[in-house]
């Protein structure tokens, strides 16, 4: 199998797996009917573990909520950021040099594609359910998206900063 060919499997299964996500917690359980306004957390939360719970927020922001932009031309502006990204990925994709890095950038743009067919389907938002908490301080709403880009970019970021190179020759003469 070609490194892009595992790139492009791993971003299809990293799409796949946030939008069959985000149908079954928006429709399946309801969660879309939780939260209205984009960028507040919906008061109900359903606890699955002491430190993990269900809790619907409309993401008008990049990942993990950042840069909120609550206007038409900001929304326009997000997502044609993430499409020209997600080329930019696509592109890098298709000439990646190791699997890991394949692997890495795949999630990277199955993740980048997952949030961006939110933004284009629900009007420029996106749908985060996933919520850590402990110790009194509640991290970030998260979805599947934002966990495939997160974990693409540390495996990119192991790759170039604390993967050996491979030995090289040395001494000969071209």
């Amino acid at each position: 199998m070609q490194k892009r060919d595992l790139g492009l499997l791993v971003a299809g299964a990293a799409l796949a797996l946030d939008q069959g996500s985000k149908l079954f917690f928006l429709y399946s359980l309801g969660l879309a009917s939780w939260a209205t306004h984009c960028g507040e957390a919906s008061a109900r939360a359903f606890a699955l573990l002491p430190f993990f719970n269900l809790r619907m927020v409309w993401n008008c922001g990049i990942s993990l909520g950042l840069f909120q932009f609550h206007s038409e031309s900001g929304k326009v502006f997000i997502a044609t950021f993430v499409m020209i990204a997600s080329g930019i990925v696509g592109w890098w994709l298709w000439s990646a040099k190791s699997r890991w890095a394949a692997a890495g950038l795949g999630l990277v743009l199955g993740g980048a594609l997952g949030n961006l067919i939110d933004r284009l389907v629900y009007y420029g938002q996106v749908a985060d359910f996933f919520e850590f908490h402990a110790f009194g301080y509640s991290f970030y709403v998260f979805n599947v998206a934002d966990a495939a880009i997160t974990i693409g970019a540390c495996i990119l970021l192991y790759e170039w900063l604390l993967k050996p190179e491979a030995p090289t020759v040395t001494g000969q003469e071209e």
